[in-house]
């Protein structure tokens, strides 16, 4: 199976465990984290979205022109504008990025958070929401006759789109895990994200979204797991490094609601994992999760380049086949990943594929 890797570009550097050196919109610096993120060997880059960030869609522009093969994930949040609007505006940047452009589903799982942007639906009904918003989205990207739509969220008559993606539709990622999240995920991603958890619990997930798949008549999705690789040339000098990483993590850099526990089932996944140990299979590492409250992907897997590499090489063998690695020192670490970490994941691989194959005759 092949495999893909996904970074994490922003408009400022920072992270729960250092403090921003540049303004919150620096156009240099989303220009530099873009780029270094190509020359390492990433084959796109995910978009974050909070109600205080700055517009995915608009950075994902700008780092295009800046970049040539790099893919552009960017993190859409159904409710605030309308399916259709969305759709001509997710095709408009696909036609000037060259195609590059994916989205990554986010439903919502913080209820303090949603109402910041003034969604005051209830968990389940956002769920349902999302699966009317992109029933929608995608018939908007085909559609070459105008379609009406009566729905419990959405209503509007005779709309066709001019503009349609460049490869005929735009891929989705999904992400969610509550039973609600599994039914609708299936429905439309074509690969459903988990956070970085243990190999066992991992395993019960993808589980539970192929049955979800089986349940809705549709293939099961490829599947991708979160991490924060903390690397060092040895295995005393990554812990050490983690350690101090983990001295300085602040959970109120995080969105989440302060003083509260989390709302959403994967982050409460990730501190039922860190309340059990701190340290998992191979060299998954959850103190990071706890101490930041697990208010997004959180987990850190550490040790050398070939330590983490074998981490996530356990993880495809579950059938993971995407993962997205981010460190705590943004820029620096996207560059450490595509010396060794990344070309050592995608090479075993290769190797593995090729042993795999028939021997002719």
């Amino acid at each position: 199976m092949p495999v893909e890797f996904i970074g994490l570009i922003a408009t400022q550097d920072g992270s729960e465990s250092s403090p921003a050196t540049v303004p919150f919109i620096d156009p240099g610096y989303a220009g530099r984290i873009a780029r270094a993120h190509e020359d390492s060997g990433f084959d796109q880059v995910l978009i974050g979205y909070s109600s205080a960030y700055p517009d995915g869609a608009q950075l994902a522009a700008y780092a295009a022109a800046h970049t040539e093969t790099l893919r552009f994930m960017v993190a859409h949040r159904p409710g605030f504008v309308a399916p259709t609007l969305a759709a001509r505006t997710f095709a408009t940047l696909d036609h000037f990025t060259g195609g590059r452009v994916t989205l990554n589903i986010i439903t919502g799982g913080h209820d303090v958070e949603q109402r910041r942007d003034g969604d005051y639906l209830a968990k389940d009904d956002r769920y349902a929401r999302t699966d009317e918003y992109l029933s929608i989205l995608r018939r908007a990207w085909t559609a070459e006759t105008p379609f009406s739509h009566e729905g419990r969220f959405y209503r509007f008559e005779d709309f066709v789109s001019q503009v349609r993606p460049v490869h005929g539709t735009i891929p989705l990622y999904f992400s969610g895990s509550s039973p609600a999240a599994y039914a609708t995920g299936v429905k439309h991603a074509q690969t459903y994200m988990f956070w970085g958890e243990p190999l066992a619990q991992i395993a019960e997930q993808i589980a539970a979204v192929r049955a979800a798949a089986v349940v809705a008549g549709q293939p099961a999705p490829r599947f991708s797991v979160s991490f924060r690789p903390i690397l060092g040339a040895t295995e005393e000098l990554a812990w050490e490094r983690a350690h101090a990483i983990l001295d300085r993590i602040s959970p109120s850099r995080f969105f989440g609601d302060a003083g509260r526990g989390p709302a959403n089932v994967g982050s409460q996944r990730l501190l039922a994992a860190a309340a059990t140990q701190d340290r998992h299979d191979r060299a998954l590492w959850t103190a990071t999760a706890r101490a930041s409250g697990a208010a997004g992907n959180s987990t850190a897997l550490v040790g050398t380049p070939d330590t983490v590499a074998q981490a996530l090489l356990d993880y495809h063998e579950l059938g993971v086949t995407t993962f997205l690695i981010r460190g705590y020192d943004p820029l620096d670490d996207a560059i450490d990943y595509g010396r060794e970490l990344i070309p050592a994941v995608r090479a075993e691989i290769a190797r593995r594929d090729t042993a795999a194959l028939p021997v002719a005759a």
